[in-house]
Parts: structure tokens; C-alpha cells; sequence
């Protein structure tokens, strides 16, 4: 049997579809051998390895209006724009509103694995389940930290960025771990094009401590399309198969709207239905 790989994209509120297409996998009970989430994506893809159906959705639509969840507020208190330790922290911990089966996770077979960036280095770094530990999120915080919106995360000594910055869609990791196919769920439209990072002048002066992150946000764009020719190249020859929003909508990265998210979720469940056949035809192949 082949090594079957899922590899979920971040995009901030934009997860909402990955959550709807996450959903329509436990729905069908579609597992995969492996499994890496980056930035929002991460987190998400960890409650689908923990098999809590539903969850997802509720950070972008019941939770994102409270008030330690994201704004000025926050970043006031915290210096986030969204509200790291709330999400992962006084949400998710085992005593929180809406807590993460952190056991549930640690139990799946599914290996799983999330990516950061380096603050020092600029590069990409992997952290797997056994980082992690009950109540203590700080690698979904790291994957998630977007530079200037957030502080960096600090894990073992050293500080952390979000892994989009380096590694938006994780295919090569996931490749380079063994798996011969892949699941890729983008949350962006396929015909998306990265433009270059506007405001130089000023992450400049924001991230002159680490030189390697201006580097990583002048490249990003070009990392970025190097990345979807990548994924391109690999469905000609069958290998990958993606899901991405199958029409341009009102959600974006900081999307505080909860009929705009239900409805990019809602969107997600119609793709899959779409592609439910292909996608089981495609797992199913020897």
C-alpha cells in the first residue's frame, strides 16, 4: 500500500474551508497515513487527527468574537493582533470552553506534523506530536504567529514566526517523510497569484533583529509559486489531488464575519461532494 500523505494550508480565517473539507473527510471516514498543518492550517488539521468533528468551525464563527480572540485589544494585552494564548491557550486548554482531545491526538495512528519558521535562521523547522504537550500549544502558537501581527513564539530557547513564511503548502516535507501520494487542501483559490510584501520600509524597521525574516518576506511571494508549480507538476503525473475553493469569495485573512466563514465552510463541504468519486478513486488506486 502506498504512504497516503494530507497537507493542510494555512491562510488565517481563510481555514474555514479547510475546516469544511476536514469535516467531509471524518464524515466519510478518509484517514491518511501522515498528515502536516501550516500556520491556521495546523491547528486545524490537529483536531481532525484527533477526530473532533465540528470544532474546527466553531473557532471561526462562535469563538471569534470574543473579546481576547482577536483586535486591539489584544494586541494591547498581548501584542497579537489575533490572540495566541486565548486560542490555543484559554480555549483549548483541557480546562477551557472548547478544549483539544490532546490524548485523542497523541493516540491517532495518523503521524502529524506542523511547521515554524526560525526567527534567527529564516528556514523552516518540523515539530511533531511528541513536542507537544497537554495544555501546552506553543508550536500551533509558533506556526501561527504572523510577523508584525504577532510576536514571535519561543519554544526551547529559541523564537519562532509563522511557518507560511517559509513553507506555505508543506508538499516536499511531506514527500521527503515517505508518502507517495498526497492530499493537498488549499485555502485559496486555484488561480491565486502572491504578490511581493508592499510596506518594505517598515517591516525593515520591525524585523531588523532578525534579517533572516525580511529576507523570508521579500521571498515568500516567489516561494509561493514555486510551490503551486510544484503541486501543479505533481497532479499531472497523479500523485497529488487538491481541494481548493471552487470560487472567490469575501473571506479573507482577517475575516470577522461569521456568515462570510459558515458560508466559505459550507462551500468546502459542496466541493468535496463534487469531488467525493475522484477522491476515492484516487485512494483507492493501487
Amino acid at each position: 500500500m502506498k504512504k497516503t500523505g494530507l497537507v493542510v494550508e494555512g491562510g488565517g480565517m481563510k481555514c474555514a474551508y479547510c475546516a469544511g473539507i476536514l469535516d467531509a473527510f471524518m464524515d466519510n471516514k478518509i484517514t491518511f497515513d501522515y498528515c502536516i498543518g501550516v500556520s491556521g492550517g495546523s491547528g486545524s488539521a490537529a483536531s481532525y487527527v484527533a477526530g473532533q468533528r465540528g470544532r474546527n468551525i466553531r473557532f471561526f464563527t462562535k469563538h471569534l468574537h470574543d473579546p481576547g480572540y482577536f483586535g486591539i485589544r489584544s494586541f494591547l494585552k498581548t501584542g497579537n493582533l489575533f490572540g495566541l494564548q486565548y486560542i490555543y491557550g484559554d480555549l483549548s486548554n483541557s480546562d477551557g470552553k472548547d478544549p483539544f482531545d490532546f490524548p485523542a491526538f497523541m493516540e491517532s495512528p495518523m503521524d502529524y506534523q506542523l511547521v515554524a519558521t526560525n526567527a534567527a535562521t529564516g528556514k523552516p523547522e518540523y515539530f511533531k506530536k511528541e513536542d507537544m504537550k497537554q495544555d501546552d500549544y506553543r508550536c500551533f502558537m509558533a506556526s501561527c504567529a504572523i510577523p508584525a501581527a504577532c510576536r514571535p513564539v519561543e519554544i526551547n530557547g529559541r523564537a519562532y514566526y509563522d511557518g507560511g513564511l517559509t513553507d506555505a503548502v508543506p508538499v516536499k516535507k511531506a514527500l521527503e517523510e515517505g508518502c507517495q501520494r498526497l492530499v493537498v487542501i488549499l485555502s485559496k483559490p486555484r488561480d491565486y497569484v502572491m504578490k511581493p510584501q508592499s510596506f518594505r520600509f517598515l517591516y525593515k524597521q520591525i524585523f531588523r533583529k532578525y534579517p533572516r525574516i525580511i529576507s523570508a518576506i521579500d521571498n515568500r511571494h516567489l516561494m509561493y509559486h514555486n510551490t503551486m508549480e510544484m503541486i501543479a507538476g505533481l497532479e499531472k503525473e497523479g500523485k497529488i489531488f487538491v481541494f481548493a475553493p471552487s470560487r472567490h469569495t469575501r473571506a479573507r485573512a482577517f475575516t470577522m464575519n461569521e456568515k462570510v466563514e459558515q458560508g466559505l465552510y459550507e462551500l468546502a463541504v459542496r466541493d468535496f461532494r463534487a469531488q467525493e468519486k475522484r477522491l476515492k478513486s484516487f485512494l483507492e488506486s493501487p
